[in-house]
């Protein structure tokens, strides 16, 4: 077995509101920094795990992604895997 590390990002879709953004975005404003014209705020999630090939561990998070991490309803996902030295 060979160790991989997924990183994976989870976004709200971009149909959606996302009142987490809009409030950092009002907050940004307020440190004068209002040359930012959107915000949008996710999850970053940084999976180590064992699999034969990079393929298998692929499979893994994915299925990891579309039955818990996120909700297909209102958000999306990429993420990228390797192997670990």
């Amino acid at each position: 077995m060979k160790q991989f590390l997924a990183e994976i990002d989870v976004m709200p879709h971009d149909a959606l509101l996302d009142p987490q953004g809009k409030a950092v975005l009002t907050g940004l404003a307020r440190l004068d920094l209002s040359d930012v014209v959107d915000v949008r705020v996710g999850k970053h999630i940084r999976m180590q795990l064992q699999a034969a090939n990079a393929a298998d561990a692929e499979s893994m998070a994915r299925k990891a992604c579309q039955e818990l991490l996120a909700n297909p309803v209102m958000e999306s996902f990429s993420l990228e895997v390797r192997e670990l030295p």
